[in-house]
C-alpha cells in the first residue's frame, strides 16, 4: 500500500486557500478604533450598501461566519416545522449540513429532487409541487436552488426563472445558495437578475470566493425584515463584533455596484479549471463552467495520485473532484497535469 505524503497542492476544495490581500487589507482598516456591536456599526452599513448596489436591489443584509448557518437560518423564514424545502438531491443543504435546516427550523424537512450535473429539472419539481397535502407527510413550502451547483455547473437565468415561476405561483418562498455565486457571475451569470426573478433570500458566498469566513445573507423580501435581528440573535447568528464579518465585503466588492475582486478572482479560478480540463487525461463527467472539474477515476489511480502528495477526494456521484481557487496558479495546474499523466 502506498503511503500518502503531506499534500503538495490541495485541490480538494476552494476553501483551503487563504484570504485574498484585498480582504486582509479591509480587515486591518476595520480594526482601527471602536465600533458599535451586533451589526449596527459603520463597517456593516457600508458593506451592506455595496452588496445592495451590486445586486441593484433594496434589501436587508446580515453577515454570518458559516454558510451552513446562513442557509439553515434562511430556510426558517420560508418553511414552518411541519413543512419541507424542495432542493436538488445533491444540494449542500441535503448532503453536507448535518440536518442543520431541521435543527434551526425545529423540524423543517428536505425533499431531494433529481437533475443532471446538479441542476434541478422542471418536471420533477412540478410533480413535487402537485403532491396533495396529507397529514402524514411534510408538504413543500419553499424551493432552494444553488449556483454554481455542487457539480460546477451554472444555471442560466431562463432555467432559474422556469423553476421559480411555479413555486411563486403557489405563494412559496425561494432561497438561493450562492456559496460559489462569484464563480457563476464570472462565468456570465447576471448578479442583478436575482432580485428580478423573485428570490426571497440569497446567501452570497464570501468564504469560498477568497475571504476569511463570511457569508452575506440578503433578505430581498420585505416581509422578512420584521424582528430580523431578534431572530438572528435567537439563532446565535448575531455577532457582537460584527464589523469583522462585514469588513471583508469592502475588500471583495468595488464601489458603485462593481463586483470587484469577488468576481475578478473567481474568473481566475474558473480559468484555472479550464486549464486543468485541457490537461486532464481522465474522462470529465460534468461540464466545466465554474471552478470545479469532476472526473472518472478508479481507486488505485486515486491512491497513486494521493501517494504523490496531491489531495483530492471522491464526490457524491463517484467522480473525483478537483477544485481551483483564487490562489491556484498556472504552475500548480501544470504540475498537477504532469502528475495525472504519470498515474494514468
Amino acid at each position: 500500500m502506498m503511503t500518502q505524503t503531506a499534500p503538495r497542492y490541495d485541490f480538494a476544495s476552494d476553501n483551503v486557500a487563504g484570504a485574498m490581500p484585498e480582504v486582509m487589507d479591509a480587515l486591518i482598516a476595520a480594526n482601527a478604533g471602536t465600533a458599535s456591536g451586533y451589526g449596527t456599526d459603520h463597517v456593516s452599513r457600508a458593506a451592506g450598501d455595496r452588496i445592495r448596489a451590486a445586486l441593484d436591489a433594496d434589501a436587508q443584509v446580515r453577515f454570518t461566519a458559516s454558510g451552513t448557518a446562513a442557509n439553515a437560518f434562511a430556510l426558517t423564514l420560508l418553511a414552518q416545522p411541519h413543512e419541507a424545502v424542495l432542493a436538488h438531491e445533491h444540494a449542500h443543504i441535503c448532503t453536507d449540513e448535518t440536518g442543520a435546516p431541521g435543527f434551526f427550523g425545529q423540524g423543517v424537512g428536505l425533499i431531494g429532487l433529481p437533475g443532471a450535473s446538479g441542476k434541478m429539472e422542471l418536471a420533477p419539481l412540478e410533480a413535487a409541487l402537485a403532491q396533495p397535502d396529507v397529514s402524514y407527510r411534510q408538504p413543500a413550502a419553499a424551493l432552494s436552488l444553488t449556483t454554481a451547483t455542487e457539480y460546477g455547473t451554472v444555471y442560466s437565468e431562463d432555467h432559474l426563472r422556469a423553476l421559480i415561476a411555479p413555486v411563486k405561483a403557489k405563494g412559496y418562498g425561494v432561497h438561493l445558495d450562492g456559496a460559489r455565486l462569484a464563480n457563476a457571475v464570472a462565468a456570465g451569470f447576471d448578479l442583478k437578475s436575482i432580485a428580478r426573478m423573485g428570490v426571497d433570500i440569497l446567501v452570497m458566498g464570501g468564504t469560498k470566493a477568497g475571504s476569511t469566513p463570511t457569508e452575506a445573507v440578503v433578505f430581498l423580501n420585505p416581509d422578512h425584515a420584521k424582528r430580523l435581528d431578534a431572530r438572528l440573535k435567537h439563532a446565535g447568528q448575531l455577532i457582537s463584533k460584527g464589523r469583522f464579518l462585514a469588513a471583508p465585503w469592502l475588500g471583495l466588492l468595488g464601489e458603485n455596484g462593481q463586483t470587484g475582486p469577488w468576481a475578478a478572482r473567481a474568473a481566475h479560478a474558473n480559468a484555472m479549471a479550464q486549464k486543468l480540463a485541457a490537461l486532464m487525461p481522465f474522462p470529465i463527467k460534468h461540464p466545466v463552467e465554474a471552478n470545479g472539474i469532476f472526473v472518472e477515476m478508479d481507486e488505485p489511480v486515486l491512491e497513486r495520485l494521493r501517494g504523490e502528495g496531491w489531495f483530492v477526494y471522491r464526490f457524491l456521484d463517484g467522480t473525483v473532484r478537483f477544485m481551483c481557487s483564487w490562489a491556484t496558479t498556472p504552475e500548480m495546474v501544470e504540475d498537477l497535469g504532469a502528475a495525472l499523466k504519470r498515474v494514468a
